[in-house]
């Protein structure tokens, strides 16, 4: 813990166990990574993203200048948001929501060679397990075209918001439904590309991603 990442609003959400970091970014799929350009006007890009021990990996363009400012060591923050549920208070402003939040602080370096190669396929695996070993793998060309770097987990900070409605005692007795309504990310039925030749088998690992 940091000045920089300790929790000021609302500090009894914030948690400082490494575990449950790992468990947040384990379970995300989308990053949102800040970056100032020249002017000094800041962006937030949305990325894919693996974590790899201590570390996240995420890839960009190398024709981007947002991306190669952060190849350049630019600081940056990586957050991940998990929404498990909608909290419905008798109040609209005790209304809220359940949520793991992971946010990230530091600068990222630029990986090469065979650890580059290596992050895309943990970041693939991430994504979709299995998809590295039954896909094309990049070629010489695209990974020319692509920047991939690794933003220690050195400075973080992690908030978790799971209680029921904190209802001032005077709308108690108000006639309104309170309570939460959870949310979970669930996969549809897998919808082949229009251009799929050949009729190849529905991998086991989307299947299974499926269900019934």
């Amino acid at each position: 813990m940091t000045d920089r990442t300790t929790v000021r609003r609302l500090p009894e959400k914030q948690v400082r166990d490494r575990s449950v970091l790992d468990a947040v970014l384990d379970a995300g799929r989308v990053a949102h990574v800040a970056v100032r350009d020249e002017g000094g006007q800041p962006y937030v890009v949305p990325v894919a993203y693996a974590r790899d021990g201590d570390t996240v990996l995420f890839h960009g363009s190398t024709a981007s200048r947002l991306f190669r400012g952060l190849a350049d060591g630019a600081p940056t923050c990586l957050t991940v948001t998990l929404l498990d549920g909608l909290v419905a208070a008798r109040s609209v402003f005790e209304s809220s929501m359940h949520y793991r939040s992971a946010m990230v602080l530091g600068a990222a370096a630029v990986l090469t060679g065979d650890d580059k190669l290596r992050a895309l396929q943990q970041v693939s695996e991430h994504l979709m397990p299995g998809r590295w070993a039954d896909a094309r793998q990049p070629n010489r060309k695209e990974l020319a075209a692509t920047l991939v770097l690794s933003l220690p987990l050195a400075e973080w900070s992690v908030k978790v918001s799971d209680s029921p409605p904190d209802d001032a005692a005077e709308d108690l007795d108000l006639p309104v439904w309170a309570g939460v309504l959870p949310l979970r990310e669930v996969a549809g039925e897998p919808v082949p590309a229009p251009d799929l030749r050949g009729a190849p088998p529905l991998p086991a690992y989307v299947g299974e991603w499926a269900g019934p």
